[in-house]
């Protein structure tokens, strides 16, 4: 069944998209950070994160900001914890925290999980050849925390921004976010908890009990190059987590694949297709969000 396309574009506004893959970037983007946040305020929406795997993107937001650019909808920045900002690195989250970043993620392209499974490929740069991944973990060989691990903790609670787990593994995950409850940090996200983290659906829900937001990246539900998943199995994870602590994330911005606003609308209409209310979809693609990032209220996200 067909979604209204007139209620479709009503959900649309005030969404949040906590997970565009726009540019400049040594990887392949149909959109930059500019174009990627008009496209969205032009659809309605409330919010845009800038995720690169290789680079910080909050300055980008204060360039944006500063040339009027952020009027209709708010860019957000971002540090991802891989080798070229150097690793688990405490004195990257600090400036970039101070300079626009709401999201922490651990290591992606540089996790030692994400090597070993051989996604490494599916995310090589464009650019030219470049150096060799050292793979990362946040334990050590007896499986303890790293001491950088619990420096960045103590950053990221201290300035009340989102820890996501990246590409570690469930079983790095859990001893993670212990460490980060007991150091104060309230605001917990794992992204694609099937893909890559290899979280189980009881993984989710354990991971909702312990006060863990679920984000599903919309790439790998829709028609495109990147589709991994069906309707049934989508259906599976929002009811492992429950539509309170879920939400969706683009995941989008490459070539060869739809933009993130489309994606959003296309996401929009498959949840309403499946069975959700209009009520429960607006939760997944905006309200859930901006609680989580704690955009536009100063609460925690407890």
């Amino acid at each position: 069944m067909n979604a209204d396309p007139q209620l479709i574009e009503s959900l649309m506004q005030g969404a949040i998209d906590l997970h565009c893959h726009s540019g400049p970037s040594v990887m392949a983007r149909a959109v930059n950070h500019e174009q990627a946040l008009e496209q969205a305020a032009a659809a309605g929406m409330r919010a845009v994160l800038f995720k690169d795997h290789y680079y910080p993107t909050g300055p980008f937001v204060d360039v944006l900001k500063d040339a009027g650019k952020a009027t209709k909808a708010e860019p957000i920045g971002s540090i991802v914890l891989n080798n070229s900002v150097g690793g688990i690195n405490p004195f990257a989250v600090e400036p970039a925290v101070k300079t626009g970043a709401k999201v922490v993620w651990m290591p992606t392209v540089s996790a030692a999980n994400h090597i070993r499974e051989g996604h490494r490929k599916s995310l090589l740069p464009t650019k030219g050849k470049m150096l060799k991944q050292v793979a990362l973990s946040v334990l050590d060989a007896r499986g303890d925390l790293l001491d950088p691990v619990k420096q960045v903790l103590d950053i990221i609670a201290e300035h009340d921004v989102v820890l996501s787990c990246g590409h570690l593994h469930i079983s790095e995950v859990w001893p993670l976010f212990e460490e980060a409850k007991k150091r104060g940090c309230n605001r917990l996200l794992v992204n694609h908890p099937s893909y890559t983290v290899g979280a189980s659906l009881s993984d989710v829900k354990e991971l909702v009990s312990m006060g863990a937001w679920i984000e599903h990246s919309i790439c790998m539900f829709i028609p495109n190059r990147m589709k991994v998943y069906d309707e049934a199995f989508l259906k599976a994870l929002i009811e492992a987590a429950g539509v309170d602590r879920t939400f969706f994330g683009s995941d989008l911005g490459q070539t060869n694949a739809p933009l993130p606003v489309e994606g959003f609308r296309q996401i929009i209409g498959l949840c309403l297709s499946i069975g959700y209310s209009p009520e429960d979809v607006r939760k997944m693609v905006s309200t859930n969000a901006a609680q989580l990032a704690g955009i536009g209220a100063n609460t925690a996200a407890a």
